[in-house]
């Protein structure tokens, strides 16, 4: 534990912007999982709609900093191709 008062204030802000980017993250996650319902459910104004919010949320990210910019290229590249019906094979770890 940091017995400096700037330090202890420097923590606590490092804690806030962690849970911050968690968020961002996480919405990013939802919306995915939102556009995959709305694919799944064949109503094309959903499917625009969700996949409009997605871009949006993933570029907000990268403007945040929660995200890199390479990673959000990749996420709206995926998002495309489950928009246009195209299955994504899974990347092995």
């Amino acid at each position: 534990m940091a017995n400096i008062a700037s330090q202890k204030k420097r923590n606590a802000r490092t804690e806030r912007e962690r849970l911050e980017n968690l968020r961002f993250k996480s919405a990013v996650k939802t919306h995915f999982k939102r556009l995959e319902a709305a694919v799944g459910s064949g109503d094309a104004a959903a499917v625009e709609s969700e996949h409009k919010a997605l871009i949006s949320r993933v570029d907000k990210a990268v403007q945040k900093g929660a995200l890199h910019r390479n990673t959000a290229a990749r996420k709206k590249a995926r998002a495309a191709a489950i928009v246009r019906g195209v299955a994504q094979p899974q990347a092995q770890a």
